[in-house]
């Protein structure tokens, strides 16, 4: 798959194309009646206009779901300092609603509203990039992955292909609806623009569906503004304008915004994503972005006051399993847990370099003078605490949920999980000798034969070194890969440990299916000499999502201390409470835990090598660090940082 910054930036489709387009495209003049709204566009679609004046939107991009609570009104306050007017942020569907028709918009985390009104308690304006699909390196681009269940629903499209979808969809903008409507400019609130979709030019042409999604938001009595988000060329072959709404473009510069003034008429144009740096996937050489600077692209903004938004000024952290992925000649490339894209305000929310670059370019084109840079949040003195070594607490082969008895193997969605890990057992009759063939594992497996380890399957690409290491086997092949064994017993027990390492959010393979996709099958050499083939059947099937509860209820069992797939513990005593980073680079592939809070995953590969913990989540006195890891049966020490790398 072409990278998507590149993807985004490709050339357009030709002249005849482009005014064929036009020709279905209305001015604002005859599709929308001009009223007296405190945030609308100009008469000549040149311009946004608060309150009858022209407004330029200097909006930096951030996502509740990615920063704790306790830290929102500080980030809010950081972009304020940089020169920001405006806050951009996704409304994550699948993080508010984890369960087929249970929605959570209450919970601290997941209070949308509130992060709202401290944008405007903060005098900041909003623009709402509720989805239904997001992207963001998010899992699945925030699309739950109930949808993903056999039969197969179709994503992303109109009712007509979709009702599934769309009914969902539906019911989730329906409740996004009511909390946004007091929050509207138009009843007194900070939002000044609802986003339609997303990127939706690089995924598909069906203006029915973007049609349904805005009658969605209408039938709820919001009426807009609307606006649209798709890099230039995409905008223009898959016709993903809205008539009425103000257009978006992804890595827009000058000269894009104002090529579209002039091929869409009356319909304002900003730059809706202006990288400042990029994502980073697991396995890449160095962290991405570092090297990127917008100063130019600022100031031609600045100077020619078009409106923008910088996506991201604050990354964060994609805590948890809910890092997405991407693809690449049928390699997965998971994304890190690490959401830091080098943006302008780290990911602990301290000003880079590049932070005070920009502000002083904004500042220098503002008549009033921007707010002071809020005060650092602190970091943990890491030199006070040199030597801290976890201890074997906890066996997952000891503490497994009941099974689930099934004929055929199951993958995650059809199990109703959406992450994490599940584990496939199986007695094998006659398998001294034998290969297990895995036609489709998304996307990491580690396989056991009478409790040891005999190799794995990895849908990430890996060096040779890599591979060898763990007995890996790289299941991107056309031909599917096999592991072989020699066991001790006839009869041999097959565990095959599966992880999921995030949903595809972008791109035509969006909303891939997790786990055992494919039946495994077992080869054995027969009494006369030929080769025997068979699927297996009739698995006990193990739930591993590794939510709070079942981390909080672990017991400390460790029966085969040399079965890979271990929980080590170390209680961290602490005088005092700040930020802090645990580097876990002595570590192989895994999760960690601090006081119940799921910090993300980490893998030996890199790049990233240390996960952001944040004050909030640790206590005066003794602090709980649990890590699990996949192949490590082995403690090694962790260390304290103060910053990602």
């Amino acid at each position: 798959m072409i990278k998507r910054r590149q993807f985004l930036k490709i050339g357009s489709t030709g002249i005849a194309a482009s005014v064929a387009m036009l020709s279905g495209f209305k001015t604002f003049a005859q599709s929308v009646e001009r009223t007296e709204a405190p945030f609308r566009f100009s008469e000549d679609g040149c311009q946004f206009l608060l309150h009858q004046k022209p407004f330029q939107i200097r909006s930096g991009e951030m996502h509740p779901a990615r920063i704790p609570h306790q830290y929102w009104l500080h980030r809010i306050q950081m972009a304020k300092a940089m020169g920001m007017n405006t806050i951009a942020i996704y409304m994550i569907w699948n993080f508010h609603e984890t369960t087929e028709g249970v929605f959570d918009f209450t919970s601290p985390s997941h209070d949308i509203a509130e992060f709202i009104r401290l944008c405007q308690q903060e005098h900041m304006w909003v623009l709402l990039r509720a989805g239904p699909y997001v992207c963001g390196e998010w899992d699945n681009g925030g699309i739950p992955s109930y949808l993903l269940k056999t039969p197969r629903t179709p994503l992303r499209a109109n009712s007509l292909k979709a009702p599934r979808y769309m009914a969902a969809a539906t019911r989730y903008l329906e409740r996004i609806a009511a909390i946004a409507k007091p929050l509207m400019i138009a009843n007194g609130g900070p939002i000044l623009m609802v986003q339609i979709e997303n990127e939706f030019g690089s995924f598909a042409s069906d203006t029915r569906y973007l049609e349904e999604l805005r009658q969605c938001w209408l039938a709820q009595g919001i009426t807009g503004p609307f606006y649209t988000q798709d890099g230039l060329p995409q905008l223009r072959e898959n016709s993903t304008s809205i008539s009425g709404a103000a257009i978006g473009l992804s890595g827009g510069e000058l000269a894009d915004v104002i090529a579209v003034r002039k091929q869409y008429p009356g319909a304002p144009a900003m730059c809706g994503e202006l990288y400042p740096g990029w994502l980073t996937h697991w396995g890449e050489a160095k962290l991405q972005g570092t090297d990127v600077d917008i100063s130019s692209t600022l100031q031609d903004f600045m100077r020619h006051r078009i409106s923008f938004n910088i996506y991201v000024i604050h990354g964060g952290t994609s805590f948890g399993f809910n890092a997405g992925a991407n693809t690449e000649a049928r390699y997965i490339q998971p994304d890190i847990t690490s959401y830091d894209y080098a943006a302008p305000i780290s990911e602990q929310g301290a000003p880079t370099k590049a932070y005070f670059k920009y502000r002083r370019l904004i500042q220098a084109a503002l008549h009033e003078p921007l707010p002071p840079v809020p005060n650092a949040i602190p970091t943990l003195n890491w030199r006070a605490y040199p030597h801290l070594m976890p201890t074997l607490f906890a066996s997952l082969w000891d503490n497994l949920p009941e099974p689930i008895k099934t004929v055929e193997l199951n993958n995650f969605e059809d199990l109703n999980q959406s992450g994490a890990y599940v584990l496939h057992r199986k007695q094998l009759t006659g398998a001294r000798h034998a290969h297990l063939i895995a036609p489709q594992i998304n996307d990491y497996a580690t396989v056991f034969i009478d409790d040891r380890y005999v190799g794995g399957f990895s849908r990430v690409k890996l060096s040779h070194v890599q591979i060898v290491k763990h007995h890996l086997q790289l299941n991107n092949r056309p031909t599917p890969p096999s592991l072989a064994w020699q066991a001790e017993t006839e009869d041999p027990m097959l565990d095959v440990l599966v992880e999921s390492l995030g949903h595809i959010n972008y791109g035509a393979e969006l909303g891939d299916n997790k786990g055992v996709v494919k039946p495994l099958m077992l080869q054995t050499s027969s009494t006369g000499g030929g080769i025997a083939s068979q699927a297996l059947t009739d698995w006990l099937t193990y739930l591993l999502p590794m939510d709070s509860s079942y981390i909080q209820h672990l017991q400390p069992i460790v029966t085969k201390e040399n079965k890979a797939g271990l929980f080590f513990r170390l209680t961290l005593n602490l005088d005092e409470v700040a930020d802090t980073y645990i580097d876990v680079s002595h570590w192989t592939k895994g999760v960690v835990w601090v006081n119940g809070h799921n910090l993300g995953r980490y893998w030996y590969i890199g790049p990233q090598k240390r996960l952001y913990c944040p004050a909030p989540w640790l206590q005066q006195g003794a602090n709980d660090i649990i890590i699990f890891d996949l192949h490590q049966t082995k403690a090694a020490p962790i260390f304290l940082a103060d910053k990602l790398a």
